[in-house]
C-alpha cells in the first residue's frame, strides 16, 4: 500500500530515516574537522604576514622579527602535527559546519594577523629593549606550551590520569598561559595599543573555556581539588 505525504511525515525520526552506525561514520569522516579549519587559518595568517611584507616592505628589524616569530610560529603549528601525528587525534577532532570554517578564517586567520599589520604599518625603528622583551615572552611562551602538550600526551599514551606534575604543577592552565606570552610578544612588537586588542580577545577566551574545563575536571577526577588546592589557575605563582 502506497503511503501517503501525511505517513511519510509520520516517518520522520523513525526507522526509515535514521542511518546506520556505518553511514554515520561515513558522513562524520567526510567532514571537515575543526583542527583542519584551524590549519587553513593558520595558513590565511601567514599568507597574509607574507602579503604585509610584500605591500609595506621591511623598514626596520621590527618587521623581520615580527615575520619570523609570528611566521614561524604558524609553521610550527603544521609542523607538530606531522611530528606528533597522535595529536591530530588528540585535539579539535569535532566536525564543524561551514558558518563555522568561515568564523574560524577570519577570526583566526584574519584577525590574529592584525598585530602583523600595526608591525609591518609602524614607521617607527624598533627599540632594543621592546625587542629582547619580545623575543623572550615568545620563547618561553613557545617552549612551556610545547612542553605542556608533549607531556600531556606523553601520560594520555601510557593510560596516564589527571597530570600534576612537571610544567603542570605551577598552572593548572599553563598551556593557556604559555599560548599568552606568545601572543603578547606579537603585540609587543607592533608598537601600537591597538595590537593588544588580540592579546585581550584570547584572555578573555581562554577564561571562559577555563571555567567549562574546571568543572568537566572536577567531575572526571576525584583527586582534581587536592590539584587545584596546590596550584595556581593561570599564571604560575600569582593566580
Amino acid at each position: 500500500m502506497p503511503l501517503s505525504f501525511t505517513d511519510i511525515g509520520k516517518l520522520d525520526n523513525t526507522q526509515y530515516f535514521k542511518r546506520s552506525p556505518m553511514q554515520d561514520s561515513a558522513v562524520q569522516s567526510s567532514r571537515m574537522t575543526e583542527l583542519t579549519a584551524i590549519n587553513l587559518a593558520k595558513t590565511l595568517t601567514l599568507v597574509l604576514l607574507i602579503a604585509c611584507a610584500l605591500i609595506f616592505r621591511i623598514q626596520d628589524w621590527r618587521q623581520v622579527l615580527y615575520l619570523c616569530l609570528h611566521g614561524g610560529y604558524c609553521v610550527w603549528w603544521l609542523l607538530e602535527q606531522w611530528l606528533y601525528p597522535e595529536r591530530r587525534k588528540a585535539i579539535f577532532s569535532e566536525p564543524i559546519s561551514a558558518i563555522g570554517v568561515i568564523l574560524c578564517l577570519l577570526i583566526v586567520g584574519v584577525f590574529y594577523a592584525m598585530p602583523g599589520y600595526f608591525a609591518f604599518t609602524n614607521p617607527e625603528p624598533l627599540a632594543y629593549l621592546t625587542g629582547a622583551i619580545a623575543l623572550i615572552l615568545y620563547t618561553f611562551g613557545s617552549l612551556i606550551n610545547t612542553s605542556a602538550d608533549v607531556q600531556k600526551l606523553t601520560a594520555k599514551q601510557y593510560g596516564a590520569g589527571l597530570v600534576t606534575d612537571g610544567v603542570w604543577r605551577f598552572s593548572r592552565h599553563i598551556n593557556y598561559f604559555a599560548d599568552l606570552l606568545r601572543y603578547l610578544s606579537f603585540s609587543v612588537l607592533a608598537g601600537s595599543p591597538w595590537a593588544y586588542g588580540l592579546t585581550v580577545f584570547i584572555a578573555a577566551l581562554y577564561l571562559s573555556l577555563m571555567s567549562k574545563t574546571e568543572k568537566s575536571r572536577l567531575e572526571k577526577y576525584p583527586e582534581y581539588p587536592q590539584y587545584a588546592q596546590s596550584s595556581k589557575k593561570l599564571i604560575p605563582g600569582i593566580w
